[in-house]
């Protein structure tokens, strides 16, 4: 990608969220096209080029909407490069088939693929089925692909704005996130920690109603000599195994650490090691699932 500037395609399944994406890069100042034929990319460029744009940020969403032009695609990538100065990233949004269809009954809104005159219902199973089958060759391409069955709107544009900032920033973003194993485990994951078998603030009943957060709950588990040992073993490998993926290109590195209730332990730990790897320079982006909060950290 050319220092001058930055160019994102949103793709990927029709109700996995590429409307919130779409907003979150324009409000980073991004110059967004939603639904754009692929053969229309390079124009798209050259036009905003030569408005001299300063910088050239542009995000374009395709999709199933776009099926005519999507065999044209990869192509339209290929020639970017040479005739634009700009290398595409391409985000690739995905959500499991339970998570859509419950998307789509609460919207009521009918998917692009729908038959018209078919029942929203049982149809909307094949439906899923052939999208995933039109953009299976996109998810090769992509730069990252997000999973956001389990993340919640604010989250997600959390996430993407701290992605979009990768040509300006140095060095790996790092999600850590807490979650409750009761509620499954986040499917970005790139690691996964269990803290079931540490000392359980929940059984304390002064500290039940309180989180990992709280003063008396981070007071209790700094007393316990298994959380920290494991806080120092966890600190251990994340400073040996982080700069590898630094040094493969990688842009983006997905923590998360569950305990029972999701409220406790794992949010603990979480903190804890977000201000350690801070204090490094690591750039850093906190999620508590199961409290509904996201904070940045470096």
């Amino acid at each position: 990608m050319s220092s001058a500037g930055d160019f994102v395609i949103i793709t990927g399944l029709s109700g996995s969220g590429k409307t919130t994406v779409l907003q979150a890069l324009e409000d980073l100042g991004y110059f967004c096209v939603d639904n754009l034929p692929a053969t229309l990319l390079r124009s798209l460029l050259q036009e905003l080029t030569h408005h001299q744009l300063d910088p050239l940020r542009v995000a374009v969403s395709i999709d199933v909407r776009n099926r005519a032009f999507l065999d044209a695609l990869p192509a339209a990538l290929q020639q970017l490069p040479d005739e634009c100065g700009l290398q595409p990233r391409i985000l690739y949004l995905d959500a499991d088939d339970e998570t859509l269809l419950r998307r789509y009954s609460e919207t009521r809104r009918r998917h692009p693929l729908s038959d018209q005159e078919a029942a929203p219902g049982a149809a909307l199973h094949q439906v899923l089925l052939r999208e995933r089958a039109l953009l299976a060759p996109l998810v090769s391409l992509a730069d990252r692909v997000l999973d956001t069955s389990q993340v919640r709107s604010h989250s997600l544009r959390l996430r993407v704005q701290a992605w979009a900032r990768v040509p300006r920033v140095q060095g790996l973003i790092v999600l850590l996130q807490s979650f409750a194993f009761r509620n499954g485990v986040p499917a970005d994951s790139d690691f996964v920690f269990d803290l079931r078998a540490l000392p359980n603030p929940h059984y304390e009943v002064e500290l039940r109603p309180l989180t990992g957060r709280d003063a008396a709950v981070r007071d209790f588990l700094d007393h316990q000599d298994a959380v920290q040992t494991a806080r120092s073993s966890l600190e251990i490998f994340l400073q040996q195994w982080l700069p590898p993926f630094a040094q493969d290109h990688r842009n983006y590195v997905t923590i998360s650490i569950g305990c029972t209730g999701g409220k406790h332990r794992s949010v603990y730990m979480v903190e804890s090691l977000a201000r350690s790897l801070a204090r490094g320079g690591q750039e850093i982006l906190v999620e508590h699932r199961e409290l509904d909060i996201q904070e940045r950290h470096s």
